[in-house]
């Protein structure tokens, strides 16, 4: 059993901001538009309506579309259809439900799953293939997938060697927040090490300030940012193959690995003079809700703070979250300049039904044309697909995340904590890194942890 994934957190955190969507005309497909609109007449003259010819006629068919993602960013996903229903004449039946991640399971067990659905993690994907009821990806999905995705995200996918899904939307976690009118004015400089970001953060120090803002508050789910913490410390000291050892159980969590690596973590949230800048001493992290955590770099009484790229949602919508604006993020960098880990998360589509109707919207689902579509009908939504233009994204945040992900150099990993059994990904690791950031010492919360694990 997995337990709820990131992403309902960052829904909860982006509502109010998203879902600004584009209504798409019909010209490409032979309906004839007078839609005014550029973007729109650009979105749907790049559809070739031919490509779904070979599914023969579909009018008058439907697709359902079972999902977590709710109003306001249902309206986005739903315009980002439009195109397909309009050159095919397929109607897409689109249902949001926030107790998605449990009745997916409970539909699929009970024989009555949707036609596809959008999986917001591995594990949850895994035990779904599990139920017998999910069905491998068709041929043109798998063959999109490996022109616009690494074989890492591919990987997330796949079960027993079977492929199962195109992934859809994605964030990036290994980012730091800063001022860049404060790094102007300073002469601070981005980091592109590690060791660079620990001279940076000495550097703040020494000018008379506590560098680093944090807050783990989140309900019942208080202590996952210092989850994704650990896990980009993980990828940066001990790289991709042994971060995967360690989220599989392959390695143990009180092993000397993941022991070094949450003491890298304590060397900044554990430590006085680096935090809790604007907000407290370092025990008001337990404190302090990740959404407000942030928010001291825009008054000036913090400079650094580690959150994923959604986080641009919580400032106040007259801040600008621009490289030359109010803050910006830049990518937390690796051990070293050769190296570029990513944590991040993301979502995939998986089938349930096998139809031509359902392979053709899969079809369209894993192009760069519907990547493209989705970018410009919403904001705070990015994807790891590399057909993606940068333009197509609405803000500079979204622009840098693609950018990190579209690296060739980029080395992705999902988010570990949501990967794991739930009795530790989202229980154990998250109320143990809370005692420890309020005081308790290394050994005893990665002991806990480890005794979390369920015996095989």
């Amino acid at each position: 059993m997995f337990g709820h994934s990131r992403s309902q957190r960052l829904r909860g955190a982006l509502a109010g901001t998203l879902g600004v969507g584009l209504v798409f005309g019909i010209a490409a497909c032979g309906g004839g538009s007078d839609d005014s609109n550029d973007d729109s007449k650009t979105a749907t003259q790049s559809i070739d309506c031919a490509q779904f010819s070979s599914y023969g006629d579909l009018k008058g068919k439907t697709v359902s579309v079972y999902t977590g993602i709710v109003t306001p960013e249902d309206k986005a996903y739903k315009d980002s259809y439009k195109p397909f229903e309009d050159c095919t004449g397929v109607k897409i039946n689109y249902e949001g439900d926030k107790s998605f991640e449990t009745q997916i399971l409970v539909r699929a067990k009970a024989g009555n799953p949707p036609d596809l659905a959008i999986v917001p993690q591995p594990g949850l994907l895994k035990q779904l293939v599990a139920t017998g009821k999910a069905v491998e990806a068709p041929a043109e999905v798998a063959a999109n997938v490996d022109k616009f995705w690494g074989k890492d995200w591919k990987g997330y996918a796949t079960v027993n060697g079977k492929f199962y899904g195109a992934p859809s939307g994605a964030s990036v976690k290994s980012l730091v927040w800063y001022s860049p009118a404060e790094f102007k004015e300073k002469g601070y400089q981005v980091p592109t090490t590690l060791d660079q970001l620990k001279e940076l953060t000495d550097k703040m120090v020494a000018d008379g300030k506590k560098p680093w803002c944090a807050g783990i508050s989140s309900g019942e789910a208080t202590g996952w940012p210092i989850t994704d913490w650990m896990e980009d410390f993980m990828l940066r000291l001990y790289g991709p193959e042994t971060y995967d050892k360690w989220v599989n159980h392959e390695i143990p969590f009180n092993g000397p690995e993941s022991t070094a690596a949450l003491d890298a973590v304590g060397g900044y949230l554990k430590n006085d003079k680096y935090v809790n800048g604007g907000l407290g001493d370092v025990k008001s992290i337990a404190t302090t809700t990740f959404q407000d955590a942030g928010l001291p770099i825009t008054e000036g009484t913090c400079s650094l703070h580690h959150q994923a790229s959604f986080y641009a949602a919580n400032f106040d919508p007259s801040t600008k979250v621009a490289e030359d604006g109010d803050v910006f993020a830049f990518y937390m960098p690796g051990k070293d300049t050769s190296s570029k880990p990513v944590l991040g998360g993301g979502e995939f589509n998986v089938a349930f039904a096998d139809r031509p109707e359902v392979k053709a919207f899969q079809t369209y689902l894993s192009t760069d044309t519907w990547a493209n579509i989705k970018a410009k009908a919403s904001q705070g939504w990015v994807s790891a697909n590399k057909g993606i233009d940068p333009n197509n994204l609405s803000n500079p945040i979204d622009r840098l995340a693609a950018t990190i992900l579209k690296d060739p150099n980029t080395v992705f990993r999902f988010d570990g904590s949501d990967q794991m059994p739930a009795a530790v990904g989202s229980n154990a690791f998250w109320k143990q890194a809370t005692s420890w950031v309020t005081g308790q010492d290394t050994k005893t919360t990665v002991d806990n942890i480890e005794k979390a694990w369920p015996a095989k």
